[in-house]
């Protein structure tokens, strides 16, 4: 279990108002505030900051009201409001009836199994306000977290349960990206229309059961994507780094299988990203080992700039790549942080 954390008072009272405020706002656009609110509050925000952050991102944003619910659903009917935006207040109200029946754990437990396929939510924004509810370990956040994940839900092709072909997910971006009728897809504003259109290209269909999905999987997912995003800074490979982080905080809320579906269906969300990405190459290793000799500022240091960003991603990605860093040690994850952040300059030149 993921060991609680004692939260501001800020950050308590400015959380207790995010129910009132939409999961989404403008052409859905996923809402930001409650998950980075906890960020920066991991991170060593102040009061103050907090404050100076919601304000902005509320404003900037638009926030819109949240709906009021309609129908009824029930244990059997829930299914049929499942990838419907509309539905979200009504699903709210169900899980709010499912957590507090069940608790927090055995809720996931029992409801994460139905999600799993659908994990590509809201481009995986879903995925991240499960995963806060549970660092948060608070059962409205987890309740919200659900109903937005079964409001979002974005199927990708099933699996046909063919035989996988590797287990470097690497070389699946690799094939995915020598699948000639993805190049030139028109790309979107946001990321999950463009994973929707990928997963529409009848060739994309046999990716999803191309990875060998095993122990070290969770653990080869990150490397590849640190090395991703040290090579390209992309905003989408910024959010594999995140997603996985988010993933893992899921794990002891899981069964095995469903933590093997989550990742196998992430993977290949990735995979559909790859047009968005601009096809790139992974870097060799010698120049991924070269770029983590770097030096640059410590995460403290990091931690105070990244608290006075307005940008949300610059507070999501300093706290997920910091968390990611004490399990898997690689000092890589302190170094592309220091490059978005400026603090350090081009190192692939």
């Amino acid at each position: 279990m993921v060991p609680m954390q004692r939260t501001s008072q800020e950050l308590e009272t400015l959380l207790a108002g995010m129910p009132k405020w939409g999961s989404e706002f403008s052409h859905t656009f996923a809402n930001h505030a409650p998950m980075v609110l906890v960020a920066l509050d991991r991170i060593g925000g102040k009061p103050d900051q907090l404050r100076r952050f919601f304000r902005h991102y509320r404003d900037a944003k638009h926030l819109l009201p949240f709906a009021q619910p309609v129908n009824r659903l029930d244990g059997e009917s829930w299914k049929t409001a499942i990838g419907l935006r509309e539905r979200e207040p009504d699903l709210r109200v169900f899980f709010a009836g499912e957590v507090a029946r069940l608790g927090i754990h055995e809720a996931l437990k029992l409801y994460l199994p139905d999600l799993a396929d659908g994990i590509a939510a809201s481009a995986f924004h879903a995925l991240m306000r499960t995963a806060y509810a549970v660092l948060r370990a608070d059962e409205t956040d987890v309740t919200i977290a659900l109903a937005y994940w079964a409001a979002t839900y974005l199927p990708l092709p099933a699996s046909r349960s063919a035989p996988p072909i590797t287990r470097d997910p690497a070389e699946i971006l690799a094939m995915t990206a020598a699948i000639e009728p993805l190049h030139g897809l028109k790309l979107h504003d946001l990321l999950w229309q463009n994973m929707r259109d990928a997963g529409n290209v009848p060739e994309f269909a046999p990716v999803v059961d191309w990875l060998d999905i095993g122990p070290e999987t969770l653990e080869r997912m990150a490397a590849t994507a640190l090395a991703l995003f040290a090579a390209t800074q992309h905003f989408a490979a910024l959010h594999i780094i995140t997603g996985l982080h988010w993933i893992r905080l899921l794990k002891p809320h899981c069964h095995d299988a469903t933590l093997h579906r989550m990742l196998r269906v992430f993977w290949q969300g990735i995979a559909a990203l790859m047009g968005e990405l601009g096809f790139p190459e992974m870097p060799d290793a010698a120049a991924v080992d070269r770029w983590r000799q770097i030096q640059g500022p410590d995460w403290p240091e990091m931690h105070a700039i990244a608290a006075q960003s307005y940008d949300e991603h610059d507070i999501s990605l300093a706290f997920s790549a910091s968390e990611e860093m004490k399990i898997y040690g690689d000092p890589l994850y302190r170094v592309v942080v220091a490059r978005r952040l400026g603090l350090i300059g081009d190192y692939t030149r």
